[in-house]
């Protein structure tokens, strides 16, 4: 795959086709993460496809681009679009996880965050790292698991990508990823020693407990009602992750070919303010704000409750034309 990737920059327009061009602009999700302009027909039809969309500003990355040279349909994201997905401001849900992580070590328990590795860990990273150098956070283990560590790795190689403040640190050689306030976990040797010994936090993937390191701390965390389990990120339908944030008590795991029940007497906890996603008032409002307006909007990517919540509320709010696509249904865009 990698032999037959082109890469572009943002801002960059390419010529894919003898009639259309595309430009990629930052979508403020990810490292790298973008929209994507089609010009299509030498401009006779402009088409946004957001891709997965953040319309704020965080501590990673700066905010999604909304201003475009033209636009008639634009394809939007819907993963926090539902009427009940009004997620708390930012620094209201940092202040969240940072207490919670304080109470669980003052009971000494340890505290499980599943992470995505790519960009939501990044995120949880700078604020326990700021979190320890001011004080508000105990000093106190943060364990670094899975492949996040490798990942911090290419943040730091692309500090062009990063919003100002932490591009500025990598560069003064101050690199908030390589702390030493955070240890690698890299063998199962050191997984059992953090699983033995006192009150931590261990950040590790995968994000909605569907393989990796996450679910072998699980394991040994659950069954302890000091511990702590805090979701930071999505849980898709149907995951792990989401069945422990839904409540389930007890779950089946197969340990050295044998089946083990692992009781869930952890506490759960769900910061929804921290996604890598806008959430319903950002999609709004990215809908309002993109310059020039678009004439279409297709919303995609979001449970089907949550994507047709968000097209009646952008129709009656902004009259645009909106459309929520089944599987293999056909749109003509002209």
């Amino acid at each position: 795959m990698v032999k037959h990737t082109i890469c572009l920059d943002f801002n960059e327009v390419t010529d894919i086709a003898p009639d259309m061009r595309i430009t990629f602009y930052n979508s403020g999700h990810a490292l790298g993460s973008s929209i994507v302009h089609i010009n299509i027909g030498n401009g006779s039809h402009n088409l946004i496809y957001t891709g997965d969309l953040k319309y704020d500003r965080t501590r990673l990355l700066d905010r999604a681009i909304s201003n475009f040279p033209r636009l008639e349909t634009m394809i939007i994201e819907a993963t926090y679009g539902g009427k009940n997905n009004l997620l708390p401001p930012r620094k209201e849900a940092e202040a969240s996880l940072i207490e919670t992580i304080k109470e669980t070590i003052q009971k000494k328990g340890k505290v499980l965050i599943p992470e995505l590795g790519l960009g939501r860990a990044q995120e949880t990273m700078l604020i326990l790292e700021e979190a320890m150098k001011t004080g508000q956070l105990p000093k106190v283990p943060i364990y670094i698991d899975g492949m996040i560590w490798d990942i911090n790795g290419i943040h730091t190689a692309y500090p062009d990508f990063l919003n100002s403040h932490v591009r500025r640190e990598v560069f003064q050689d101050n690199n908030p990823f390589a702390s030493d306030i955070f240890m690698r976990v890299g063998s199962p040797s050191e997984r059992k020693k953090v699983i033995e010994e006192g009150p931590c936090v261990v950040l590790a993937t995968s994000g909605m407990l569907v393989g990796g390191a996450s679910v072998e701390y699980l394991r040994h965390f659950a069954p302890t009602k000091n511990n702590k389990i805090c979701f930071v990120c999505y849980q898709g339908t149907g995951s792990l992750g989401r069945q422990i944030q839904d409540g389930v008590k007890q779950i089946k795991m197969i340990v050295e070919g044998k089946e083990e029940i692992i009781d869930i007497n952890m506490d759960i906890i769900t910061i929804d303010g921290m996604t890598a996603h806008a959430g319903r008032k950002e999609l709004l409002e990215f809908a309002n704000r993109t310059q020039p307006r678009a004439n279409r909007i297709i919303i995609n990517h979001g449970e089907q409750s949550r994507c047709l919540d968000l097209a009646s509320s952008i129709y009656k709010l902004h009259h645009i034309e909106t459309n929520v696509p089944r599987n293999l249904e056909t749109i003509r865009l002209k």
